[in-house]
Protein backbone atom coordinates (compact mmCIF):
# COMPACT_ATOMS: atom_id res chain seq x y z
CA UNK A 1 0.00 0.00 0.00
CA UNK A 2 1.26 3.33 -1.02
CA UNK A 3 2.46 5.70 2.01
CA UNK A 4 -0.69 8.00 1.02
CA UNK A 5 -3.05 4.86 0.99
CA UNK A 6 -1.34 4.52 4.93
CA UNK A 7 -1.93 7.68 5.96
CA UNK A 8 -5.67 8.02 4.88
CA UNK A 9 -6.32 4.05 6.65
CA UNK A 10 -5.35 5.89 9.72
CA UNK A 11 -7.14 8.53 9.55
CA UNK A 12 -10.26 6.27 9.30
CA UNK A 13 -9.36 4.61 12.02
CA UNK A 14 -9.06 6.97 14.22
CA UNK A 15 -12.45 9.08 12.93
CA UNK A 16 -15.41 8.43 15.69
CA UNK A 17 -18.95 8.14 13.97
CA UNK A 18 -21.73 9.79 15.54
CA UNK A 19 -25.04 8.31 14.07
CA UNK A 20 -26.03 4.87 12.07
CA UNK A 21 -25.25 6.37 8.63
CA UNK A 22 -21.71 7.85 9.11
CA UNK A 23 -21.03 4.14 10.73
CA UNK A 24 -21.53 2.68 7.63
CA UNK A 25 -20.34 4.95 5.57
CA UNK A 26 -17.00 4.87 7.41
CA UNK A 27 -16.97 0.96 7.68
CA UNK A 28 -17.53 1.20 3.50
CA UNK A 29 -14.63 3.73 3.41
CA UNK A 30 -12.20 2.18 5.60
CA UNK A 31 -12.72 -1.10 2.74
CA UNK A 32 -12.55 1.29 -0.39
CA UNK A 33 -9.38 2.96 0.85
CA UNK A 34 -7.47 -0.47 0.94
CA UNK A 35 -9.65 -2.04 -2.12
CA UNK A 36 -9.04 1.10 -4.58
CA UNK A 37 -5.70 1.05 -6.60
CA UNK A 38 -5.89 4.78 -7.06
CA UNK A 39 -8.31 5.80 -4.02
CA UNK A 40 -7.89 9.59 -5.01
CA UNK A 41 -8.28 9.32 -8.63
CA UNK A 42 -11.06 10.40 -10.84
CA UNK A 43 -10.12 7.55 -12.49
CA UNK A 44 -11.71 5.50 -10.20
CA UNK A 45 -15.08 4.55 -11.82
CA UNK A 46 -17.20 3.17 -8.38
CA UNK A 47 -15.85 5.98 -6.33
CA UNK A 48 -13.08 8.21 -4.88
CA UNK A 49 -12.07 10.10 -2.10
CA UNK A 50 -12.86 13.46 -1.76
CA UNK A 51 -12.19 16.29 0.44
CA UNK A 52 -14.54 19.15 1.80
CA UNK A 53 -14.97 21.95 4.51
CA UNK A 54 -17.69 23.50 6.55
CA UNK A 55 -16.15 27.10 6.74
CA UNK A 56 -16.70 29.81 9.40
CA UNK A 57 -15.72 33.16 9.95
CA UNK A 58 -13.34 33.75 12.65
CA UNK A 59 -16.06 34.16 15.43
CA UNK A 60 -17.62 30.99 14.53
CA UNK A 61 -21.10 33.01 14.48
CA UNK A 62 -21.45 32.76 10.71
CA UNK A 63 -20.92 29.34 7.70
CA UNK A 64 -20.37 29.87 4.49
CA UNK A 65 -22.85 27.41 2.07
CA UNK A 66 -21.95 27.85 -1.85
CA UNK A 67 -24.97 26.98 -4.27
CA UNK A 68 -23.36 24.16 -6.30
CA UNK A 69 -23.83 24.56 -10.23
CA UNK A 70 -23.89 21.06 -10.80
CA UNK A 71 -26.05 19.60 -8.03
CA UNK A 72 -28.00 22.47 -7.81
CA UNK A 73 -28.15 22.17 -4.17
CA UNK A 74 -26.73 24.33 -0.86
CA UNK A 75 -23.31 22.67 -0.12
CA UNK A 76 -20.03 22.78 1.90
CA UNK A 77 -17.34 24.10 -0.37
CA UNK A 78 -15.28 20.48 -1.36
CA UNK A 79 -13.69 18.52 -4.27
CA UNK A 80 -11.45 16.00 -6.01
CA UNK A 81 -7.94 15.28 -4.88
CA UNK A 82 -5.06 16.57 -6.74
CA UNK A 83 -1.80 15.03 -7.18
CA UNK A 84 -0.27 18.03 -5.54
CA UNK A 85 -2.43 17.36 -1.85
CA UNK A 86 -0.54 14.32 -1.85
CA UNK A 87 -3.32 12.13 -0.40
CA UNK A 88 -3.47 14.22 2.27
CA UNK A 89 -7.32 14.41 2.73
CA UNK A 90 -6.95 17.68 5.11
CA UNK A 91 -4.64 19.56 2.01
CA UNK A 92 -7.63 18.55 -0.16
CA UNK A 93 -10.87 20.15 1.68
CA UNK A 94 -8.13 23.34 2.64
CA UNK A 95 -7.12 23.78 -1.27
CA UNK A 96 -10.83 23.39 -1.94
CA UNK A 97 -12.28 25.65 0.46
CA UNK A 98 -9.38 28.34 -0.86
CA UNK A 99 -10.24 28.00 -4.12
CA UNK A 100 -14.19 28.01 -3.79
CA UNK A 101 -14.47 30.63 -1.27
CA UNK A 102 -11.71 33.05 -1.88
CA UNK A 103 -10.67 33.04 1.48
CA UNK A 104 -7.48 32.47 3.41
CA UNK A 105 -8.71 29.41 5.54
CA UNK A 106 -6.84 27.33 8.68
CA UNK A 107 -7.93 24.30 10.43
CA UNK A 108 -10.36 24.81 13.24
CA UNK A 109 -8.20 24.72 16.64
CA UNK A 110 -10.70 22.61 18.34
CA UNK A 111 -12.30 20.68 15.82
CA UNK A 112 -11.78 16.63 15.26
CA UNK A 113 -10.12 15.87 12.46
CA UNK A 114 -11.62 14.95 10.28
CA UNK A 115 -14.88 16.66 11.54
CA UNK A 116 -17.42 14.09 9.43
CA UNK A 117 -17.15 11.28 6.98
CA UNK A 118 -20.29 10.78 4.17
CA UNK A 119 -20.58 8.86 1.27
CA UNK A 120 -22.91 10.10 -1.60
CA UNK A 121 -23.75 9.08 -5.16
CA UNK A 122 -22.95 11.63 -7.76
CA UNK A 123 -25.92 11.25 -10.69
CA UNK A 124 -24.66 10.59 -14.03
CA UNK A 125 -24.03 13.05 -16.52
CA UNK A 126 -22.67 13.63 -20.40
CA UNK A 127 -18.89 12.72 -19.48
CA UNK A 128 -19.05 10.56 -16.03
CA UNK A 129 -20.69 7.86 -15.15
CA UNK A 130 -22.90 7.72 -11.85
CA UNK A 131 -20.15 6.85 -8.90
CA UNK A 132 -19.85 7.68 -5.44
CA UNK A 133 -17.50 9.95 -3.35
CA UNK A 134 -16.00 9.12 -0.20
CA UNK A 135 -16.18 12.35 1.35
CA UNK A 136 -13.76 13.23 4.53
CA UNK A 137 -14.80 17.06 5.92
CA UNK A 138 -13.50 19.23 8.19
CA UNK A 139 -13.79 22.16 9.82
CA UNK A 140 -12.17 25.66 8.91
CA UNK A 141 -11.52 28.78 10.05
CA UNK A 142 -11.44 31.73 7.03
CA UNK A 143 -8.95 34.27 8.00
CA UNK A 144 -10.35 36.80 5.91
CA UNK A 145 -14.20 36.73 5.77
CA UNK A 146 -14.73 39.85 3.70
CA UNK A 147 -12.82 37.53 0.64
CA UNK A 148 -16.06 35.35 0.27
CA UNK A 149 -16.50 35.21 -3.78
CA UNK A 150 -17.29 31.90 -5.38
CA UNK A 151 -16.20 30.72 -8.79
CA UNK A 152 -18.93 31.10 -11.59
CA UNK A 153 -17.79 27.55 -13.35
CA UNK A 154 -18.33 25.75 -9.72
CA UNK A 155 -21.14 27.87 -8.03
CA UNK A 156 -24.37 29.92 -8.77
CA UNK A 157 -23.40 31.79 -5.46
CA UNK A 158 -21.80 31.62 -2.42
CA UNK A 159 -23.24 33.31 1.41
CA UNK A 160 -22.33 33.78 5.18
CA UNK A 161 -25.63 32.42 6.96
CA UNK A 162 -26.32 32.26 10.16
CA UNK A 163 -26.28 28.59 12.07
CA UNK A 164 -30.21 28.55 11.74
CA UNK A 165 -30.15 29.85 7.83
CA UNK A 166 -27.56 26.67 7.23
CA UNK A 167 -29.09 24.14 8.56
CA UNK A 168 -32.74 25.25 7.40
CA UNK A 169 -30.62 24.66 3.47
CA UNK A 170 -29.48 21.54 4.36
CA UNK A 171 -31.52 18.92 2.47
CA UNK A 172 -30.43 15.54 3.90
CA UNK A 173 -29.54 14.16 7.26
CA UNK A 174 -25.42 14.07 6.47
CA UNK A 175 -25.14 17.44 5.65
CA UNK A 176 -27.29 18.16 8.66
CA UNK A 177 -25.34 16.00 11.30
CA UNK A 178 -21.99 17.88 9.93
CA UNK A 179 -23.48 21.04 10.04
CA UNK A 180 -24.21 20.18 13.92
CA UNK A 181 -21.05 18.79 14.97
CA UNK A 182 -19.43 22.56 12.99
CA UNK A 183 -21.80 24.44 15.43
CA UNK A 184 -21.06 22.50 18.50
CA UNK A 185 -17.04 22.40 17.38
CA UNK A 186 -17.08 26.28 17.56
CA UNK A 187 -19.84 26.53 20.75
CA UNK A 188 -22.56 28.41 18.93
CA UNK A 189 -25.65 27.04 20.76
CA UNK A 190 -28.73 27.45 19.00
CA UNK A 191 -31.69 24.91 18.25
CA UNK A 192 -30.29 21.27 16.41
Amino acid sequence: MAPASNALVELLARHVPRDDKEREDLSRMRLFATSLGEPFSRAQAEAHFTGSAVVVDPTGAKVALLHHAKLKRWLQPGGHAEAGDGGDMEATALREAREETGCRVHPHPSAPRPLDVDIHTIPVRKDEPEHRHLDVRYLVVAEDPEALAHDPAESFGIQWLSWDEALARADEAPLRRMLQKAREAVGVEGTP
